[in-house]
């Protein structure tokens, strides 16, 4: 299963950003930053659709809220295009600090603009693809044209987009005329413009300006009746699919991700720093997945912490143990679901605590089970959860038992 992991990073006005890292589930043909469309968030259906189908394809993809909106922190007002150009560098400078280096930008509409800009200062990308974007970051102000005299008067004014109100102030609009599409001859880098012949939003006359402004080597493909925001599945999807294809040319894809994976034995887990922290590479013999802190202990959050996979490994063994019993059963179990908790109970709360043990590790575990089942077989089902490995390896006696694969360092 591909892995999502919630991010915070510090954006370029100093805010906290929020952002969505998705990865395959083993290897990756490199790190894809994506910018969402003007107003809009990470989790619009377009961004979310053309992740998943890049994930699926074998690309790692991080996509974030611009500063004020989704869940990032920041007053959207105090924004403007050079910030979310500078929201774009914060991010690519978080993700070589803690990952790797986004090899591939894409931008949505506005997003595309800001990612033409972003990217002569990001020297790890080899390829750039917009979508629907201007040629210059100016055309947005046609979305809030009516309201320019407002505006450019009260030097501020709140305007409707996307059926959402937004203050837009003066600064706003002067950062988008000093911008200029010179940005796009300075991209050192392949660049794939995509665009609908039928935007009504953005006219494909803009792709034709910023394939024109850019260096070899470029491409152009027409999405056809696909409207802007690419609100159907199918465009998103062929737009992701073209990108795959066309990033293997110039990103110069092969095996070497797979060739770079130590080899575990079937079996074993493999635990691996990643960035000298708390992020930790994990690995079995076909999985790959990573395991983090929360931010707010110090961590990157780039995965679950090593008491939430105790209690994923419980969960899991419990949900499996009770399918395996109903099917072999042939009973009517539709559905099953395990919550669990990690507490800590001392002496005083707790019944079967000693003196010896004043205070015992407390797992909580909540299933709910759907079918068309009696109360004598639910019960029974409460039963085997109990009978499920992990439950029994926990409640059993461990031995751990520690060595050293390597020498040890002199100490005297």
């Amino acid at each position: 299963m591909p892995a999502k992991s919630k991010i915070q990073f510090t954006g370029s006005q100093g805010d906290q950003l929020a952002g969505l890292l998705e990865q395959p589930d083993s290897g990756s043909n490199g790190l894809v930053l994506l910018a969402h469309c003007f107003t809009c968030g990470k989790d619009i259906a377009a961004a979310s659709r053309i992740s998943r189908a890049l994930v699926s394809q074998g690309f790692s993809v991080f996509r974030f809220d611009f500063t004020g909106l989704g869940n990032s922190d920041g007053d959207f007002a105090n924004t403007n295009f050079s910030s979310n150009v500078g929201d774009l560098v914060a991010a690519a400078d978080f993700l070589r600090q803690q990952f790797q280096a986004p090899s591939l930008l894409i931008g949505h509409s506005l997003g595309g603009t800001a990612v033409l800009s972003a990217a002569a200062q990001i020297p790890e990308v080899k390829g750039v693809a917009t979508i629907g974007a201007p040629a210059e970051a100016e055309h947005v102000i046609h979305q809030f044209a009516c309201d320019l005299e407002s505006i450019e008067r009260d030097g501020e004014a709140r305007v409707t987009l996307a059926n959402r109100q937004f203050t837009i102030k003066k600064q706003f609009i002067e950062d988008l005329r000093d911008t200029t599409p010179e940005m796009i001859s300075r991209i050192d880098a392949a660049l794939l413009v995509m665009h609908s012949p039928v935007d009504s939003i953005v006219s494909v006359t803009n792709a034709e300006k910023i394939y024109k402004a850019a260096r070899h080597p470029k491409s152009f493909i027409s999405l056809d009746d696909a409207d802007h925001l690419l609100s159907k599945a199918d465009d998103a999807r062929y737009v992701a699919d073209t990108i795959s294809a066309w990033a293997n040319r110039y990103l110069k894809i092969d095996s070497a991700p797979a060739a770079t994976r130590p080899a575990v034995a079937h079996g074993n887990v493999l635990v691996a720093e990643k960035n000298r922290k708390f992020t930790q590479d994990i690995y079995t013999d076909s999985h790959h997945w990573m395991a983090d802190e929360p931010t707010r202990v110090g961590g990157n959050n780039l995965g679950p912490d090593p008491y939430a996979m105790l209690l994923a490994s419980l969960g899991a063994c419990t949900s499996m143990t009770l399918r395996m019993y109903a099917n072999r059963k042939q009973w009517p179990l539709k559905d099953v679901k395990v919550e669990l908790q990690h507490h800590r109970e001392h002496g005083d709360d707790c019944a079967s605590c000693s003196a010896e043990h004043p205070q015992i590790d407390v797992i909580t575990r909540t299933i709910t089970i759907d079918g068309d089942l009696d109360s004598t077989q639910r019960a029974r089902l409460i039963e085997i959860a109990d009978r499920c490995p992990v439950h029994k390896t926990l409640h059993g006696i461990i031995e751990i038992k520690t060595s050293t694969a390597g020498p040890l360092t002199p100490t005297g």
